[in-house]
């Protein structure tokens, strides 16, 4: 599944209909969809996003978590620059404070920040939501934990969706996002089992919390 599939899917097709129908309703629906490391919740954000401006042009804009990444100088003082991406290398509070000027600040735009892998950096201000967006699709690792400021995130969304796929497609996904972008084989191998393992096994305890079950593979609705 690639956001640019054409046509899309009739996995997706079906996905962003059941947006449709539950934004219906509402001035502003936010969807958070949650997923271990390289379990494709950016890929599937993006089709559901693309799918539903193509019906309505700009309708719909993505918002993703890692643009709250702390900033490396940051992870290096705190000494956390060697787990980047574990859930206390991310500013959990500023993310919560984000969701909800989403949610209340429909008169104005809203700029959130994305993250660019090229530079292993947040990016201030990237993202646009305006006025007339009205389905904000927010994606990233720790949606559903229930911990810390995590705890409030659900709240302050909808409807939270968990994107699944089985741990040897999520690390042959990783190991191939890291070399790409700079690590060794060994290295991104080393990364893929334990940094980011470590983070899925807290994430993957969290998919019972989740409104429905994705795959990240298809789009197929798995539960």
């Amino acid at each position: 599944m690639t956001a640019s599939d054409s046509p899309p899917s009739a996995a997706i097709v079906a996905l962003a209909d059941r947006v449709e129908r539950a934004a219906s309703d509402s001035p502003r629906f936010l969807l958070g969809i949650a997923g271990s490391p390289g379990s494709g919740k950016t890929t599937l954000a993006a089709a559901i996003v693309a799918e539903l401006n193509g019906r309505h042009p700009g309708t719909a804009s993505a918002v993703p978590m890692d643009g709250f990444h702390l900033a490396n100088a940051t992870l290096d003082r705190l000494g956390r620059r060697d787990r980047k991406g574990a859930i206390d290398t991310f500013d959990g509070w500023g993310f919560l404070a984000l969701l909800d000027r989403i949610r209340t600040e429909t008169e104005h735009t809203v700029f959130a920040p994305g993250f660019r892998r090229e530079v292993d950096e947040g990016v201030a201000g990237e993202i646009a939501v305006e006025p007339a967006t009205r389905i904000v699709v927010v994606e990233g690792n720790y949606l559903l934990v229930d911990d810390g400021p995590w705890a409030r995130v659900q709240g302050a969304l909808d409807e939270v969706w968990f994107c699944a796929a089985p741990s040897a497609v999520r690390e042959t996904r990783l190991v191939h996002r890291h070399t790409r972008h700079g690590r060794s084989l060994a290295a991104a191998i080393d990364w893929a089992r334990g940094v980011d393992g470590a983070n899925a096994a807290l994430i993957e305890a969290t998919r019972e919390r989740a409104a429905l079950v994705v795959s990240g593979e298809t789009g197929a609705v798995v539960d």
